[in-house]
């Protein structure tokens, strides 16, 4: 693959970085060796994963020549991501997230505030009493 030469001042790269607009034009634009196949499966989840990994960053290097590298990187292990793995399993996408299983903790004062209010029972009131000697309750 030929050697690419980063653009020279900040204006430059970012021009150059509006021109791009598939994959393939970013791992091409950043020299990144690919698998036309992976990239066929992955385009938007490989953008999404670098797109994921630059918002991550701190702060973008100052020096064109650097961001350049920096960026390369990024896109190279976003890339990598998908060729060791499938989109299921990366779940760059909300979509894949929508039925894992979530933990949810809830404290037992909360649940026992929530349980309806309920006096409590008369002696009176109590069931299973056995019924009173010499009473019937049922029909022989």
């Amino acid at each position: 693959m030929p050697s690419i030469t980063p653009p020279e001042t900040l204006d430059d790269f970012d021009d150059a970085l509006d021109e791009l607009e598939s994959a393939e034009d970013f791992l091409t634009f950043f020299a990144v060796p690919f698998d036309p196949a992976v990239v066929h499966v992955n385009r938007l989840h490989i953008l999404q994963r670098f797109h994921d990994y630059l918002d991550a960053e701190d702060d973008a290097p100052a020096d064109p020549n650097a961001r350049f590298e920096r960026y390369a990187a990024l896109l190279t292990a976003a890339y990598q991501d998908f060729v060791s793995s499938d989109a299921r399993t990366e779940k760059v996408f909300a979509v894949f997230r929508m039925h894992e299983p979530r933990s949810l903790n809830v404290g037992l004062d909360e649940l026992l505030a929530a349980r309806p209010q309920t006096p409590a029972p008369t002696p009176a009131q109590t069931p299973l009493q056995p019924a009173a000697e010499g009473t019937a309750d049922h029909a022989s």
